[in-house]
């Protein structure tokens, strides 16, 4: 079921009121729905209904939402799972413009679907939500009375996260936070589109367990990419008993975690891979600065800075950042004289910088570098890395000059501290309230400037892609399912797409071979070919060098035997000494669509920590990201063909759609100046028998 974004209006910036099922009870879940309704000052009214009562809070109140004179804007649904589907129907019929389901609602979705029609609802299975910036809230649970407004939109599928950032002592200030729990009717991608047209949205936090209206969710990443507004994300149910457990919690079929990864790399989504690195993100886009300029201005390295009170703390930085692939950046001549006059003798000018000697004039020491950090062309990010712990003594050095060094450059400024739990938050909250972010974590803070460095994200704009090609000279034949092209039937489909490929002949007798052998020129490679088999080295399906006649028959008597009589016969390519082997796919998701992989291929394919992911299509920009990622990845230099490779293999993924349920590319090698592709297996989907 999916509304019109239009349609969201009145669900999420509602006027008139009803909550269904307001209750007198002390302590009871109607009591707290009509309470917070009653606390919402951009709502003009508030309807309480309830046939048991006469009064709630001091309030007249109904028997039934019929008999409200006005139209109502929003329902909150105080009442049991049972009685659901009929106040759903009824506040449809009333021309409600929306509603929030509670309640968990087990066993009942498709009544609810069926019930609420096109009436866009909120749950089931939610806390609700509140938007700050008009003055709505429509919680099921009594939250604090104050809630900063700001312009982050929050969009969590748990209850337990949504009310434990909403209390959060982070300066996090929402625009609006939907719990939106089970999607049973209106989903992310929808709240996302109503987001991203409030003109108060500066940043995006998502909190998914899986994907439900993948079409739509790839629209407003895609606008919110467009938009320049970073998505920051967390998931859950990448590993399989996550993947069994969101199954079970929210009755949704979780996607694989490729689809995740793969979304999220084309559209330049920020993944978080804890709560603490969610959490330190999200505040540094709220609240701190951007990165401008050009940062490779001067050909040097570019990077953060960091500096310290303490020399074995810089080198943990050090260590961490290295680690998650941080880069320091270079100083300056001009930039170290400036600060080695500052320095007590025997302390190095170095980035991550340990400043702490005798602990003279704390306050001057730290400002002054800071200030020649944030002087230096090569840093993006400046850090006070400290323990901003509570001092009895009284001394606010550290806050002072990093406020002060904030205030004389336009560069992001930022505190990382080590220990979350020693932070005196009152100083923090100094900070904060001064656009200082305070990361509370070495590894989750680095994360965290590690995607404010990578915002703007690299990918294309999705609506510059280019035309499909059209290139198409072969289609998927229509055989039985499930199926795979032959070696030569598939390599020649990736040639109609630029793709360099090696010569391939296919045979199916003895004479076939020695006459595919003869065209092909020896040495040869002769592997099997029959359906089936699709990993063939696992079935010792492949001979190679295979130096003459006699040598391929005895190979040939082998496959045929053990294997069948298909086999494919390719001439034996040198590849470049020590380049790596490269595999390249194709995989469908159902709720994503087609997906492109790079990894590195033979053997070291099972190695998922060297794969990089997006969705189809691919536009030069995207592709040339996917290769940069391979290369920080694998810490290899990207092939030239391989921007090339990607692109073709999109644009047969698109020129071909739902007939291509998955292919692989493995290996493709470096020969001479080229990327070869030397075998390939592509399945046919049943969509083709339509």
């Amino acid at each position: 079921m999916s509304c019109a974004v239009a349609d969201l209006d009145r669900l999420l910036a509602a006027r008139p009121v009803a909550v269904v099922g307001a209750s007198a009870r002390p302590g009871s879940f109607g009591e707290r729905l009509a309470i917070e309704a009653l606390r919402s000052p951009g709502v003009e009214r508030v309807h309480l209904v309830n046939p048991a009562y006469a009064e709630v809070q001091g309030r007249l109140c109904v028997p039934t939402l019929t008999e409200i004179a006005e139209p109502v804007d929003l329902v909150l649904m105080g009442v049991p799972d049972r009685a659901l589907p009929e106040h759903l129907t009824t506040a449809r019929d009333a021309g409600v413009g929306g509603a929030v389901v509670y309640g968990s609602a087990v066993g009942q979705a498709a009544s609810i679907r069926e019930s609420a029609g096109n009436l866009p609802v909120c749950g089931a299975g939610c806390m609700g939500f509140v938007n700050v910036a008009h003055g709505l809230r429509a919680l099921g649970y009594l939250e604090r009375d104050q809630l900063a407004a700001g312009g982050l939109a929050l969009i969590t599928h748990s209850g337990s996260m949504f009310s434990a950032l909403l209390r959060s002592h982070r300066r996090l200030e929402y625009s609006i936070a939907i719990s939106s729990g089970q999607e049973l009717v209106t989903t992310t991608g929808e709240y996302l589109a109503w987001i991203l047209d409030q003109p108060e949205t500066r940043v995006v936090g998502l909190f998914l367990e899986t994907i439900r209206n993948g079409p739509l969710l790839r629209a407003g990443l895609a606008r919110a990419a467009a938009m320049g507004i970073p998505v920051v994300a967390l998931t859950v149910g990448s590993s399989v008993t996550g993947r069994a457990m969101v199954t079970a919690h929210s009755g949704a079929i979780a996607g694989e975690d490729a689809a995740w990864e793969a979304l999220f790399e084309t559209y330049g989504v920020h993944r978080c891979r804890d709560v603490e690195e969610f959490v330190d993100t999200l505040e540094l886009f709220s609240i701190g600065r951007r990165i401008v300029g050009n940062r490779l201005a001067n050909g040097s390295s570019p990077g953060i800075a960091t500096v310290h009170d303490s020399g074995a703390q810089r080198v943990l930085m050090a260590d961490l950042a290295s680690e998650e692939r941080v880069p320091f950046a270079d100083l300056g001549e001009a930039t170290r004289r400036a600060i080695s006059e500052h320095l007590d003798a025997g302390l190095l000018v170095t980035n991550p910088l340990d400043v702490w000697g005798r602990g003279a004039d704390t306050e001057s020491l730290f400002r002054t570098c800071l200030l020649s950090l944030a002087d230096e062309p090569n840093v993006d990010v400046v850090a006070l890395a400290v323990d901003l712990v509570e001092e009895y003594d009284g001394d606010d050095s550290y806050p002072r000059a990093v406020l002060t060094a904030a205030a004389a450059t336009e560069k992001p400024v930022v505190v990382v501290s080590h220990v979350a739990a020693s932070i005196d938050q009152i100083q923090a909250g100094r900070l904060r309230a001064a656009g200082i972010p305070v990361l509370e974590g070495a590894r989750s803070g680095l994360r965290a400037l590690k995607h404010l460095r990578a915002h703007p994200p690299t990918g294309g704009d999705p609506s510059l892609m280019r035309p499909k090609s059209r290139r198409v000279a072969t289609q998927l034949p229509g055989r039985p399912l499930p199926t795979w092209l032959g070696a030569a039937e598939s390599l020649a489909l990736l040639a109609d797409y630029g793709i360099d490929v090696v010569e391939t002949i296919g045979a199916a007798d003895a004479d076939d071979v020695l006459a595919a052998a003869a065209e092909v020129g020896y040495p040869v490679v002769l592997k099997t070919d029959e359906e089936g088999i699709e990993h063939r080295v696992a079935v010792g399906g492949v001979h190679l060098g295979l130096p003459d006649e006699a040598a391929l028959r005895t190979a040939y008597a082998d496959l045929a035997q053990r294997c069948g009589p298909a086999v494919a016969v390719q001439p034996q390519l040198k590849a470049v000494a020590d380049s790596p082997e490269i595999a390249l796919g194709v995989l469908f998701d159902e709720t994503v669509g087609h997906i492109v992989l790079a990894a590195l291929g033979g053997s070291a394919i099972e190695d998922l920590g060297c794969r990089v992911l997006a969705l189809a299509p691919l536009d030069e920009p995207l592709a040339e990201a996917l290769a940069r990622r391979w290369q920080n990845l694998t810490d290899t230099e990207p092939p030239s063909g391989l921007i090339n490779a990607l692109r073709g293999l999109s644009d047969l993924v698109v020129d071909l759609g739902d007939q291509v349920a998955a292919l692989d590319i493995n290996p493709l090698l470096v020969v001479g100046d080229r990327l070869i592709a030397v075998d390939a297996l592509i399945q046919a989907s049943q969509h083709i028998h339509r």
